[in-house]
């Protein structure tokens, strides 16, 4: 079975979200790429989740969130606008934290469990779950899993270890 076969068939997206969501974007010009989980397993071994986190380039988040309202359910939080459909255990999250929407410049194209996506470069990458694992308000499983993605990054990229604050390294294991 294929990456993406998988992906899709875990998701169980029976209703061609991902795909629709993807070529929406694709279609309309709006600049994104992907962070978060996804972001990592496009530079190491990936790790099967129910998320497509990304960022939009500030000057396309309106827009691109009107767009997916007008066809999919579309749900408004403090640091996200969270996008789903009916058929779909696929979450698309829109991080509406301003200091994401700068890794869409140095974004390029990489394979992201059998799709070519433009991804946020590993240094921003790994700068995302850095602000993650540091967000109390974050759930304290989520800033777990913040903390073994940051650890599998360095595992992958031992040179970009003194961009993590000595808190985060002393929590690794």
């Amino acid at each position: 079975m294929l990456a993406l076969e998988y992906w899709k068939a875990v998701t169980a997206d029976k209703a061609g979200f991902l795909d629709r969501v993807i070529a929406l974007l694709a279609e309309s010009g709006v600049k994104y790429c992907v962070i978060g989980g996804q972001a990592v397993n496009a530079f190491v071994e990936p790790v099967v989740s129910l998320d497509l986190d990304i960022a939009v380039a500030t000057e396309d988040l309106a827009s691109a969130e009107e767009l997916l309202r007008r066809q999919f359910r579309v749900e408004r939080f403090p640091h996200s606008v969270n996008v789903s459909l009916l058929g779909s255990d696929l979450r698309v999250q829109l991080q509406t934290d301003s200091r994401y929407a700068a890794f869409v410049g140095g974004a390029s194209p990489r394979d992201v469990l059998g799709l070519r996506l433009p991804v946020a470069s590993v240094e921003d990458v790994l700068q995302g779950k850095v602000w993650a694992a540091q967000d109390p308000a974050r759930r304290p499983s989520k800033r777990q899993k913040d903390l073994a993605d940051i650890s599998r990054l360095l595992e992958a990229y031992p040179e970009l270890r003194s961009r993590v604050p000595d808190d985060i390294l002393s929590r690794l294991i």
